[in-house]
């Protein structure tokens, strides 16, 4: 049996070889390293996919969140309600640019910003929603639209873990996630779905003068070289990744499949044990399984850890301590307690290796091995 790993690049690589080191071997060749035509190729190709009209690329999915938020024109004070239960890049950056993280619980099933906390949490200082599509599937975007739109609010979507997925709206069409709101952004990290061999991001857009606007931004404020028209940031994606994304890309919905065909997998060995919830699927999307996440009951998860550890299997917790209870974060407004789902997760979630290369025969002893555990 093959080592068994959270992600399995490696053999992912190996199956893209040729492509992959053809289009290295281009790019080095026409030395065109920084926007170079792959960039605009794989912009191109992202933006058909999407169903978007304009894709920037940039550096890193931090960026593009912080980049949105610029365009977007939020000053410092301004309030921007995200999720507790969250990577910290997306307090990270409101932090950074000195507006204020309003924190909100999640849905306790779907692991997804809860449309109700975010009403509560609207004042006349509120600006900006940022919805996490957390684990792979989005948020309630329906719902998360029309609070937006009666309190003039923007919504930024934090698609990093999402790409890919299928949101149904009200009306029966589809579209894919982060084409929802204002705004939405991804990282092309290479543990992601859609991943590069290195950093990298993308913001996305229907509104063609705030495409404008993101686009000078991320090549420090300027449109005509040398001519500086706002402050802006140096975040590019570089020509190689943007080659590799290209050829990716085209084999992003065969990766779907493939970690959808793990998660049944895991689904129907680990159906009807009281101590393990199954990852529940929001009705309104499909899931792109970025990660495959329990929630376990009645038992120490450290020494689940532990076991699957001795036997060779990865494991890991997204995420052990939510935002409003981290040093950087700890807000007088917030005390333990205050955010029951989040909370709740943090202490009881573990997540199991999910890629696209996983066997049988892998998810045959993964799955053996945690039931071994949880009798």
């Amino acid at each position: 049996m093959r080592k068994i790993q959270m992600v399995d690049l490696k053999s992912q690589y190996d199956k893209i070889r040729k492509e992959i080191n053809s289009a290295l071997q281009n790019v080095i060749e026409s030395s065109a390293f920084i926007n170079g035509p792959e960039v605009k190729n794989f912009q191109n190709d992202l933006e058909k996919y999407l169903g978007v009209k304009n894709v920037i690329p940039c550096a890193n999915g931090t960026d593009a969140l912080q980049v949105s938020m610029m365009a977007l024109g939020l000053k410092p004070g301004d309030e921007v309600i995200a999720p507790s239960f969250t990577f910290v890049a997306t307090a990270e950056v409101i932090a950074l640019l000195g507006l204020k993280p309003v924190l909100v619980d999640v849905d306790p099933d779907t692991f997804n910003i809860d449309p109700t906390a975010i009403k509560k949490a609207i004042t006349p200082k509120t600006r900006a929603i940022v919805p996490v599509h957390l684990f792979g599937q989005t948020a309630d975007m329906d719902a998360i639209m029309e609070i937006a739109n009666k309190n003039k609010l923007f919504v930024i979507e934090d698609n990093c873990q999402a790409i890919g997925a299928d949101f149904t709206m009200k009306d029966g069409s589809t579209k894919k996630s982060g084409t929802l709101g204002n705004v939405g952004c991804t990282s092309f990290f290479p543990s992601k779905n859609l991943g590069c061999y290195g950093d990298g991001g993308a913001i996305f857009t229907n509104d063609d003068a705030l495409a404008q606007k993101l686009r000078m931004l991320v090549n420090h404020g300027m449109q005509t070289r040398y001519y500086h028209d706002m402050i802006g940031v140096n975040s590019r994606l570089d020509s190689i990744q943007a080659a590799i994304l290209k050829i990716k890309l085209q084999k992003l919905d065969e990766y779907a499949a493939a970690r959808n065909a793990a998660a049944a997998y895991y689904d129907n060995a680990f159906k009807g044990n009281p101590k393990l919830k199954t990852p529940v699927r929001f009705k309104k999307s499909t899931h792109v399984f970025h990660q495959y996440t329990l929630v376990t009951n009645g038992f120490d998860r450290s020494k689940l850890i532990e076991h699957l550890n001795e036997k060779g299997i990865p494991a890991m917790i997204y995420y052990p301590v939510p935002m409003h209870m981290q040093k950087a974060y700890l807000d007088p407004r917030y005390k333990q307690g205050d955010f029951p789902a989040t909370e709740a997760l943090a202490k009881s979630v573990i997540s199991l290796p999910m890629h696209t290369e996983l066997d049988e025969e892998q998810l045959k002893y993964i799955t053996e091995s945690v039931l071994e555990f949880v009798k």
